[in-house]
This record gives C-alpha cells, structure tokens and sequence, in this order.
C-alpha cells in the first residue's frame, strides 16, 4: 500500500508508507478498549504536516487505502 487516506471530521488526511491494517488494528483497539488514543497523521496535500487525532468510541473515521499503482493529482 502507498498510503492511507482517513477522513476525519470532514477532513482528509494522510499516513504514508503502511497498511490499511495496521492503522485499522489501531482504530480498533481504541473502539475495543474503550479508551480514546492519539494516532499521528499528515494534514493536507504538499508537504506534509503532522497532525495528532484522537481516536475512540463515538468518533467517527472512515480509512480509505490508496494502492501504490493509482495516481492522483497530488503525485503527478
């Protein structure tokens, strides 16, 4: 996977370099245990700038992955 976009709050995000998986499993630690935890994220297109969101029971997220062989206007 190239990255991961997460739509939080009606904005996007990004983590580059890893698996839907890996940041699902994360997700659903925080909904399993209970309790909220931080995940550290990029912000925007561009540069990247680290974001810290809080993730846990209530809040919603939506994990879209990005396969490494599709293009998008911000790689181009």
């Amino acid at each position: 996977m190239k990255r991961v976009n997460v739509l939080y709050d009606g904005h996007q995000y990004s983590v580059g370099e890893t698996e839907v998986e890996a940041l699902r499993a994360a997700v659903d630690e925080a909904y399993r245990s209970g309790r909220p935890v931080w995940v550290t994220l990029n912000l925007g297109e561009g540069r990247p700038q680290p974001a810290e969101l809080l993730i846990g029971p209530g809040i919603p997220i939506s994990l879209v992955p990005i396969p490494a062989d599709v293009s998008t206007p911000a790689d181009d």
